[in-house]
């Protein structure tokens, strides 16, 4: 990214904000994947996935609730393993089974991805630009609204899609019985169900967003005033980017812990019919897992957790970034044609 001024490049529009979002979430799923199939290859080898069991598939930018169909967690991959660690998996997959499984979890998580993500960082700017606009100063803690205001507004937006997702995966449902499925439920207990889990991934990410903008900003502008660029560079972004998630990633890893366990219950509960005994309020949830785990449990997988955010939300945002740093210096050179 070139060191030029804001106020001398044409900043770019609403589309190519969401062109350059939807850019930086193709490369990062294609690039984070991998590292989420290789652990879940892990969990399901030590603790293998019973028939109807549900487990958390994540590129790091999304999270999906698959079902196991077959048992033995073979519901998404054809061979079973003997890995000894990380990097034997990563080698042993590739050699036995073909590069190509590694991306085994990638349709769903772009189906999820792009919408989330083109709706997340381009609301995210133009929040960022009227909050500045209205509040006539440069108010700290606008990245902190615009980011809980955006990620709120992707999550309400993508969260049908998720149960409608996950229900077709396990019934095979065609798209005839897949409407019928959801206009019998929005009968019987309204719209609202079609949200169903969605606050509990809103108090893991709302916060989430608030403390990554938040830091994100500072980090950028900090850095920036050290090297002299008025816009920041790849390597500025990454690092910016990198920071700001993994500190988001820790603080907020109690909520993830929590929301992992209630959404795999309720879709236990709504897709195979699986009675849930225990209430699954956030709170009880928190408690019980404390009273079995103690206070460590709130941070059980904070390291695999880390491993996926991290260099997620660095992909990201040093790709959207070069992305719109790309069409404002083409807009620019556009509007200096005679």
């Amino acid at each position: 990214m070139a060191e030029t001024s804001d106020s001398s490049l044409e900043k770019p529009t609403i589309i190519q904000q969401a062109m350059a979002s939807c850019c930086g979430a193709i490369i990062t799923s294609l690039l984070v994947s991998p590292l989420d199939v290789i652990k879940t290859r892990l969990q399901a080898q030590s603790n293998p996935f019973p028939k109807g069991k549900c487990f958390v598939y994540s590129s790091g930018l999304m999270d999906h609730i698959c079902v196991c169909e077959n048992g033995n967690s073979k519901a998404w991959y054809k061979k079973p393993g003997n890995f000894k660690g990380t990097l034997d998996a990563f080698v042993k997959i590739i050699r036995i089974e073909g590069i190509k499984s590694l991306w085994s979890g990638l349709p769903p998580t772009l189906i999820m991805a792009l919408p989330n993500a083109i709706i997340y960082f381009t609301l995210y700017d133009q929040l960022h630009e009227a909050l500045k606009y209205r509040l006539k100063k440069g108010d700290e803690y606008i990245p902190v609204l615009a980011g809980s205001l955006s990620r709120f507004s992707s999550l309400t937006v993508v969260s049908p899609l998720e149960l409608i997702r996950t229900r077709m995966q396990h019934r095979k449902l065609s798209y005839k019985q897949l409407y019928l499925c959801v206009s019998t439920q929005v009968a019987a207990d309204g719209w609202f169900s079609l949200w169903r889990g969605w606050s509990s991934t809103v108090l893991r990410d709302i916060p989430f967003s608030a403390m990554y903008w938040y830091n994100y900003e500072r980090f950028k502008k900090m850095m920036c005033k050290q090297v002299g660029a008025h816009e920041p560079t790849f390597l500025i972004a990454f690092t910016s980017g990198a920071a700001s998630g993994s500190i988001a990633a820790v603080i907020t890893q109690p909520f993830d812990v929590v929301k992992t366990h209630r959404q795999t219950a309720l879709w236990e509960s709504e897709t195979l019919e699986i009675p849930q005994r225990d209430s699954t309020s956030t709170w009880a949830v928190m408690r019980k897992v404390v009273a079995s785990n103690g206070i460590t449990g709130l941070f059980a997988g904070i390291i695999p957790r880390l491993c996926k955010v991290a260099p997620a939300c660095a992909i990201m945002i040093s790709t959207y970034e070069y992305g719109k740093s790309f069409f404002s210096h083409l807009n620019e050179k556009m509007n200096q044609r005679p």
